[in-house]
């Protein structure tokens, strides 16, 4: 991870006392409030224990069922845990043949950040492509959530894709167990994949010929 979660790691996990020194400090949680880097740490080192690993996963809610062809019906779904940098993992999902779509999970500054990267078969990017959102909530070291963020919000409206303007995003691992993929609108749509993570399989050939 990056100097932010590992500095608050060690303070908070590694050294005994520590809170009592960061609160004279003034820089300590309050009683039952954990520190955001702790488990969002934790949650990105969880993943990347899989770096370079492959999964095979199924579609455990879809409700409503989107109108007309739904891309996802009678496909292979595979993630691929493909890079994991200190402050960022790459997962590729792929549809069946299809590998235009990317999960991006980014450290930063102020949390965990989520983007959907989506690119033609030659690299380029769709019309629709970097959309996510940011955390804002410390989550867990199992569970994080990511609301839709301004520049998705602009991108949905002039895209013409309104009802994506209240998408709230989440990602669960257990590692060695299930890691779940889930699109939720508040009222209404909710979409979960879920992974096994206890039988890797074989990665597909890398997006955009990577």
């Amino acid at each position: 991870m990056n100097h932010r979660l590992a500095s608050l790691r060690k303070v908070f996990l590694l050294i005994p006392g520590a809170g009592i020194a960061l609160a004279a400090c003034g820089e300590a949680p309050q009683p039952g409030e954990v520190p955001a880097a702790v488990p969002q740490s934790a949650f990105m080192e969880r993943i990347a224990g899989h770096c370079g690993q492959a999964f095979a996963g199924r579609i455990v809610a879809n409700e409503p069922p989107p109108e007309g062809t739904d891309p996802f019906e009678d496909q292979a779904l595979i993630m691929h845990v493909s890079e994991c940098a200190e402050d960022e993992i790459h997962i590729p999902f792929h549809v069946g043949e299809n590998r235009s779509r990317t999960w991006i999970l980014t450290d930063t500054d102020a949390g965990l950040r989520l983007k959907h990267d989506h690119r033609h078969e030659d690299g380029s990017d769709e019309d629709v492509t970097m959309y996510g959102g940011d955390t804002t909530s410390p989550g867990s070291a199992m569970r994080q959530e990511f609301p839709v963020d301004q520049y998705s919000i602009d991108m949905f409206i002039r895209e013409g894709l309104d009802v994506s303007t209240t998408n709230i995003w989440a990602m669960e691992i257990e590692p060695g167990e299930r890691f779940l993929y889930e699109l939720a609108r508040p009222g209404g749509r909710l979409f979960q994949v879920e992974f096994d993570l206890s039988e890797p399989v074989a990665a597909p050939p890398a997006p955009w010929g990577h």
